[in-house]
């Protein structure tokens, strides 16, 4: 039986630029044939990932639960190794010679080729590995004869240890990291590795049309002699306000998979996942807007045996408001409407739980609840029925 977990938001945001093209203007997308503001599902992922090493620091994560993003994977192995009281230049080559031995190449600048999304536990382990076999770990003789990159890294791969290899090949699991079962990862050179992700999250549009607005700035600099007047910096930023409707969808089964079969750490990392969801905000420009305004609509359901339901096309034509109507509440209406008909529709069975402050009716979707928490502990009890 099939379990998905989806979760809705409506989150109205303050004058802002959270996620910029490269431009510097706002993201946008014309959706429903007006132009609506944006924020790429990558965007929300990184907010999320930065959210659960907050969680790392209380202590709700720990921190062999998280992944790193990384080119220095080399430095990170180095590091383990220094910690076992290795020495450094040694640790250094050991771990760039074992990092070779997966035709994980390592560049001259100390780099990988592309950005690796590692455990902290794989980089743990590789470490160990590292370290039990450091007298096996030797540079393989040079070859006379040239050969193009891909080659060579094959060459210094099949010149490897065979146990050494057999046993890195182990390590390289996951190592039961929430955010590398979550959002899934590719690693080109390794590909039996990749790990299909347990999570979708769809790009954030807003729910009503939008134009793009200038703000002209002027800056004066402060040691400016009294009789000379004007400013000494200009410019324009670029900015929007915006109703966004959020989408995400979990797989239980999947997340449980890609964690090997661990329940209680999925159900952990899920919980997690849910709270940065409504939590994590964009970064973008908020020293300039600080635009922290939380979601004030919050639907999350569980599902089985159906397919995900994105409710976008509830705002297929832009929303519009009349003086004093909420925005937000309007959007509520729509999202009611939508999920309402789709569900007379296609049916499927699950339970639906709302956190809801615009004040719009929004009962017929499941149980209204208070807080967050209450949310939150009532999806994981649902999910384990």
């Amino acid at each position: 039986m099939k379990t998905l977990v989806e979760i809705h938001a409506l989150q109205n945001f303050a004058p802002s630029n959270l996620n910029r093209d490269d431009t510097g203007a706002p993201k946008d997308a014309f959706f429903g044939g007006t132009r609506r503001a944006r924020i790429s599902s990558q965007c929300l992922k990184r907010a999320i990932r930065q959210h659960f090493k907050e969680m790392v620091k209380h202590d709700t994560l720990s921190a062999s639960d998280v992944a790193v993003r990384t080119k220095r994977v080399l430095d990170a192995v180095t590091e383990a190794l220094i910690k076992k009281d290795k020495p450094k230049d040694e640790a250094s080559e050991k771990a760039r010679l074992a990092l070779a031995a997966m035709e994980l190449k390592v560049k001259d600048d100390g780099k990988s080729e592309y950005l690796l999304f590692l455990g902290q536990q794989e980089i743990t382990n590789v470490a160990g590995i590292i370290n039990e076999k450091w007298d096996s770990i030797i540079q393989a003789a040079p070859s006379n004869e040239e050969k193009k990159p891909g080659k060579a890294k094959k060459q210094a791969a099949q010149a490897a240890d065979p146990e050494l290899k057999k046993a890195l090949d182990k390590v390289f699991d996951g190592g039961k990291a929430v955010d590398v079962a979550l959002f899934g990862r590719m690693l080109a050179d390794m590909p039996a590795k990749n790990q299909d992700a347990a999570c979708q999250v769809a790009h954030a549009i807003s729910t009503h049309a939008v134009d793009r607005e200038f703000d002209f700035y002027t800056a004066v600099d402060d040691r400016k002699p009294d009789d000379n007047s004007g400013a000494d910096m200009m410019g324009t930023v670029e900015f929007n306000s915006a109703c966004f409707y959020r989408y995400a969808v979990v797989d239980w089964e999947q997340l449980v998979k890609n964690l090997q079969g661990d329940s209680e750490l999925a159900a952990k990392g899920l919980r997690a996942f849910l709270d940065g969801f409504v939590v994590a905000e964009p970064t973008g420009k908020q020293n300039t807007f600080a635009a922290h305004n939380p979601p004030e609509f919050v639907a999350i359901s569980v599902r089985r045996n159906t397919a995900p339901r994105n409710l976008a096309n509830a705002f297929e034509a832009a929303v519009r408001v009349r003086k004093d109507e909420s925005l937000t509440g309007k959007s509520v209406e729509a999202i009611k409407q939508k999920a309402t008909a789709l569900q007379s529709a296609y049916g499927g069975d699950g339970k639906t739980f709302v956190l809801n402050l615009t004040g719009a009716k929004a009962d017929d979707l499941g149980a209204t609840l208070e807080t967050l928490k209450d949310m939150l502990d009532q999806t994981l009890i649902a999910v384990k029925e």
